[in-house]
């Protein structure tokens, strides 16, 4: 298995205190890992998820181990627009910065399905979800700045099961089509990176500094719509992990080194990524940053499109 890149051991001992941050589906998995790991180091970090009640027992873990860990459970369910603007109105009520925002939570290959407000599943979680919240939080990252975004995007927006990435923007729901769930992860894999791109235009000389990322194949609750999760973490997980699947430590050190290395910020709109699966093999390497192999990652003018869209789909 090839070796995981790794955020280099001073980043993780700066001290954050007096620094905020946000990461959606921090209950579980990579955005657990980042939420203990940023409160370790003194932020103030606000937890978000689905389920309260499990955002909870998260901050209690971390708390047993960190007394002193400064974190706070909100909820956050980014398959509904009115919970992503209470939760915005909340945060803004109870909080004057915002130093980063980490767009971790999502969806994989799920059935079809549709949000609250009539968008398929996987676009409108992992995409429209955080479009909206990114969008209601930008001024409070203009006044903290500098301030980053980071978008969990995936390798699987170059290919995923053999489906190449693309937005198609005359039937983004599958209203026309027929439903695939890993052409409608990659589309929506694709959008977190485009969008990250497009922030990075629409943000430049604003102190912002917007990336995406790819945390690498990493053990977490995201396979449970393709496989059941015992045996991706009893079964087959030595097999698995000869693969070159990471566990959640691993896969949240590209979350981590775009929040905190300095070098980040003349990168901004880029694409990082963790050792994965790509149509080249150099590509699998990973690289900080690494130029995506696939073409529609580099379309400008899809980007402008999709914001476009994504802005009269939120009603933003």
């Amino acid at each position: 298995m090839k070796k995981p890149l790794l955020c280099p051991q001073e980043l993780l001992t700066l001290n954050l205190t007096g620094k905020t941050y946000i990461v959606t589906g921090g209950n579980s998995g990579i955005g657990l890992v980042t939420v203990e790991q940023l409160a370790q180091q003194g932020a103030t970090v606000v937890l978000a998820c689905r389920r309260p009640s499990e955002g909870e027992k998260a901050s209690l873990k971390i708390r047993a181990k960190n007394p002193k860990a400064q974190i706070q459970v909100a909820q956050l369910d980014l398959a509904d627009l009115q919970s992503v603007r209470r939760f915005v109105e909340h945060f803004l009520s109870t909080h004057s910065l915002l130093h980063g925002l980490v767009n971790n939570a999502g969806v994989m290959n799920t059935p079809f399905g549709r949000t609250r407000d009539g968008f398929e599943t996987q676009f409108g979680t992992n995409h429209l979800g955080h479009y909206l919240l990114t969008e209601l939080l930008i001024p409070i990252l203009e006044k903290s700045a500098p301030a980053r975004i980071v978008n969990l995007s995936s390798c699987f927006h170059d290919r995923a099961m053999g489906r190449e990435g693309r937005i198609d923007f005359e039937d983004l729901h599958f209203e026309k089509r027929k439903y695939d769930g890993w052409t409608a992860y990659a589309q929506s894999k694709l959008a977190n990176l485009l969008h990250a791109k497009h922030l990075a235009k629409q943000l430049a000389h604003r102190g912002i500094t917007a990336v995406s990322v790819h945390p690498g194949w990493v053990r977490t609750q995201l396979i449970r719509s393709s496989m059941p999760v015992w045996i991706q973490n009893i079964l087959l997980r030595p097999l698995f992990r000869l693969g070159g699947m990471l566990e959640p430590w691993e896969g949240a050190q590209t979350t981590l080194y775009t929040l905190l290395a300095p070098e980040v910020a003349s990168h901004s709109g880029a694409y990082f990524s963790q050792i994965g699966i790509y149509r080249s093999r150099e590509a699998a390497q990973g690289g900080w940053p690494l130029q995506s192999p696939n073409p529609n990652a580099h379309d400008e003018a899809c980007a402008e499109r999709l914001n476009e869209v994504s802005r009269q789909l939120v009603q933003r």
